[in-house]
């Protein structure tokens, strides 16, 4: 049942995603900003995909990552470093209202409380991590990409998409298991290893997709 939900989940934000593009720039980021927030919200749900176990972000990360090279793609770089800025803004605003929140003592008639400090008491620290992963991952991956494309014109998407992808997420991976979940999750290791390969998985999928993005550009 997970995988079935696992690849509906996947198309949904890929349709989603060239949809945000066909609206413009505006949407993408808005797309970018939402998907890193929910990302670092549902992280902390382990689930099992084809046996293994893993966390409910991948498709998220994935996806926050296939808009930014759009954005590069399509609308230049400096657009990308400023959506990289906007997202670190969302992330703090969400993480500080989640405090806030927090702080509020609840009522005798409350019945929320608990659910919502099981899920944000732990957001600070995963922030604290994503913050610190995204700064220094997508910082290497945006310039690796606008360096193949530069070195690159005439090469396709998809290519320069992979070779940016495949070491930055690795790093990814690593720094933000140890990083946010460290003491959260159990075992990690497996955690990392069959998140890297999931990530591969789902960029395979979306790969063929990313053609489409010139033609609804131009249209």
């Amino acid at each position: 049942m997970n995988e079935l939900i696992f690849f509906s989940h996947l198309f949904l934000v890929i349709g989603l995603i060239l949809f945000a593009l066909r609206l413009g720039k505006e949407a993408l980021i808005t797309c970018f900003v939402l998907q890193v927030i929910i990302g670092n919200l549902f992280v902390i749900k382990q689930i099992t995909l084809f046996g293994l176990q893993i966390t409910c972000c991948d498709v998220f990360i994935i996806g926050s990552t296939l808009v930014l090279q759009f954005l590069q793609e399509h609308f230049g770089r400096d657009l990308v470093k400023k959506t990289t800025w906007i997202g670190f803004f969302g992330m703090l605003f969400f993480g500080t209202m989640a405090l806030m929140h927090l702080a509020y003592r609840p009522s005798a008639f409350d019945t929320t409380h608990s659910a919502f400090s099981l899920i944000l008491s732990k957001s600070p620290r995963i922030l604290l991590a994503s913050f610190t992963c995204y700064f220094i991952v997508q910082r290497l991956e945006i310039f690796f990409f606008g360096y193949l494309r530069s070195r690159f014109p005439q090469g396709a998407f998809i290519w320069r998409s992979g070779l940016s992808f495949l070491p930055a997420q690795a790093l990814d991976t690593i720094l933000f298991t140890y990083l946010a979940l460290w003491g959260i999750l159990q075992n990690l290791g497996s955690i990392m290893l069959v998140s890297f390969v999931i990530k591969i998985l789902i960029f395979a999928i979306i790969s063929p997709f990313t053609l489409l993005s010139k033609k609804i550009v131009r249209a």
